[in-house]
């Protein structure tokens, strides 16, 4: 047998026990896990990290935070920091988990949103205080919606790693998609392994396609415009 018949054929195992869509351990509850774990980490996270963006690209203060936030997020090793906050917390709560998680997702939309802040065109904003507008009306009304693709990418970014990094986390104890991966290898049960794997890359392109659309819905036609043209 290839290892593509094999492949199918643990796919069809696991899609196909009856066993796998019922239960504590099953699919719908898993994703519902997996779901809710990764959109808790990264609302949390943007509360923190677009405010901060927005005012440290809007005023110019604190750029040097941006830089070691940015730094920060290429150094710190991911299972490494779950292992950590769990001994250090225990694993009576999922916060143990979703600290570590939030640490994780703050940079990119950090970064992303400073650089969308301080990429805006001088002379549009110049324009807008010429209107007789005021720092928060300019960015509220004229930096905010110019940036918004970049903010968009920042989280989208920011989504995908939080995904991967709550299936890593089932090895700390934690529910979610991972559990098929993390248990499948431990009993060598390589249809949960397969099934599971294949659960997460269907996540990670519903994200995707998430943030595309919302991409799509909330950016203005002329920025998207302005964008095709870059």
């Amino acid at each position: 047998m290839s290892w593509v018949e094999a492949f199918l054929n643990w796919l069809v195992q696991f899609f196909g026990d009856p066993a796998n869509w019922t239960g504590p351990d099953g699919i719908p509850t898993r994703l519902l896990e997996h779901l809710q774990f990764s959109a808790l980490a990264l609302v949390l996270a943007a509360l923190v990290a677009v405010p901060l963006g927005l005012a440290i690209g809007h005023t110019g203060r604190g750029e040097v935070l941006v830089v070691v936030t940015a730094n920060l997020a290429r150094a710190l090793p991911t299972l490494g920091l779950l292992v950590m906050f769990v001994l250090l917390l225990g694993a009576s709560s999922i916060w143990p988990v979703i600290i570590p998680l939030v640490l994780l997702a703050i940079p990119p939309i950090l970064v992303n949103t400073y650089e969308g802040i301080r990429g805006v065109d001088p002379d549009l904003r110049d324009a807008a205080y010429g209107m007789g507008l005021r720092g928060g009306q300019v960015l509220g009304r004229v930096l905010v919606p110019v940036a918004l693709p970049l903010i968009l990418l920042g989280c989208r970014l920011s989504a995908i790693q939080v995904v991967a990094t709550t299936t890593v986390a089932a090895y700390t104890g934690l529910g979610g998609l991972g559990r098929y991966v993390i248990d499948g290898f431990a009993t060598q049960d390589y249809a949960s392994v397969v099934g599971g794997s294949v659960l997460i890359v269907l996540f990670a392109l519903f994200v995707q396609f998430g943030f595309a659309l919302a991409q799509r819905v909330t950016v203005s036609p002329g920025v998207s415009r302005r964008l095709k043209v870059r």
